[in-house]
């Protein structure tokens, strides 16, 4: 019998496990999942939760709802890959055999990282959402906050929902003016890139709306250390900002399981094909989700876009065909901009976010690029989404490859 192994049972790893399992015979293939965590997180859910939109409940579930009948899954810590020897070495020692390898490890918080993030201050004054724990403890804070210098700040690029740290200050001027205190809160949003996104479209967009809800952008900030005494961001070229409340997006790095089999690079992803999926290193390795280098959002969308490739070549590789599906970085995020209304931006590796229609031409539903409701509506939906369609490796109605259809150029 032959096997595939898959390491991760997020996001990526399940929806692969559901697509394999569905086409490849269980007499001559196995598939195993291995994974750490009994319980799936909605990671976007996150978001929510300091606000009170969300609950814990409305963004955990047990994996094993999502794991296709016939997929062996393994609960276990992961030590590390022996790519030459085709096995896996799980904690304990319990060693996997494989001939297809499928990394789906995803990328984690480092918050130890930053000098000075986990000091005395964290989870008190200092807090992420990119946690289960950081975006209750939040919660539990904001409540009663009277007010004061609110800095949202993002330590390192790239990191995982790159939206999410956007939308943050979007809800919390929301929040706060909702709560009769807004004109006691200063909002500053502190990122290393040169403006609120990454491409310059969307960043025009975007930073009017930042003005326009009175949200402080400081670009260029490259976060040394935090001082708790003085409650400041400090940068490398010595520049100050303080504040009473801050919120952190830390370190995004691979999972140490990567560097320990030495198969990423200085941030323990793991360099691919960006079309083929396929490691640099090893033909019978594909990487999927957030675990790779590929030069797009780290999204659940992505993951999600990237599948159909994966899944396609892998097959190919099995049937020993050329790999012949090519991914182009799609990636298609909702952005909650506060005051029941969102933005919606859909780009790939050659193509920004750009105005337009999505998915119909002319027709939508939602706005590219453009603040309505009903893409605040795109945003709620897409919970119910993911956890009966997406996770289970069912088809959406949207392609994988993104599109010009309904996009209006920018001259």
């Amino acid at each position: 019998m032959k096997r595939i192994v898959i390491l991760g049972a997020g996001t990526a790893g399940t929806m692969i496990a559901n697509k394999l399992r569905k086409s490849l015979d269980k007499e001559e293939w196995k598939i195993t999942i291995a994974d750490s965590d009994k319980l799936h997180y909605y990671q976007p859910g996150f978001l929510f939760i300091p606000f009170g939109i969300y609950n814990r409940e409305d963004v955990i579930k047990p994996k094993s709802d999502f794991m296709p009948a016939g997929v062996d899954v393994i609960y276990s810590a992961i030590d590390k890959v022996d790519a030459g020897k085709n096995i896996v070495i799980l904690e304990g020692g319990k060693i996997l055999n494989y001939d297809y390898l499928i990394i789906a490890t995803g990328t984690k918080t480092y918050p130890e990282e930053t000098p000075g993030l986990t000091d005395k201050l964290w989870y008190k004054e200092i807090f992420d959402f990119y946690t289960i724990e950081g975006a209750t403890a939040l919660r539990n804070f904001i409540k009663g906050w009277e007010g004061g210098k609110l800095v949202m700040a993002i330590t390192e690029i790239p990191f995982k929902c790159p939206v999410a740290p956007l939308e943050f200050v979007f809800l919390a001027d929301d929040y706060f003016t909702k709560k009769g205190i807004r004109d006691k809160v200063d909002i500053t949003y502190v990122t290393p890139m040169s403006g609120a996104f990454t491409k310059p479209v969307a960043t025009k967009m975007l930073s009017e709306l930042m003005e326009e809800k009175n949200i402080k952008v400081v670009p260029d900030f490259y976060i040394e250390k935090i001082d708790n005494d003085s409650k400041k961001l400090i940068s490398y070229d010595e520049k100050e900002i303080p504040f009473d409340l801050l919120t952190v997006v830390p370190v995004n790095m691979g999972d140490k399981m990567i560097e320990r089999s030495g198969l990423g690079d200085d941030m323990n992803f793991v360099p691919v094909n960006k079309e083929t999926l396929q490691s640099e290193q090893y033909e019978n390795i594909f990487v999927l989700g957030d675990a790779s280098n590929i030069p797009t959002s780290k999204a659940g969308s992505v993951a999600h876009f990237a599948a159909e490739t994966l899944y396609e070549n892998l097959m190919n590789a099995i049937e020993g065909r050329p790999l012949l599906a090519k991914f182009d970085g799609h990636a298609n995020c909702y952005i909650e901009t506060g005051g029941g209304k969102g933005a919606l931006i859909d780009f790939n590796y050659e193509t920004e976010p750009l105005p337009g229609t999505f998915p119909l031409p002319g027709i939508g539903p939602f706005g590219l690029l453009k603040n309505t409701k009903i893409n605040h509506y795109g945003k709620i939906m897409f919970r119910w989404i993911y956890w009966h369609i997406l996770l289970k490796g069912k088809e959406l109605p949207v392609e994988p490859l993104m599109t010009m259809a309904g996009k209006k150029k920018i001259i």
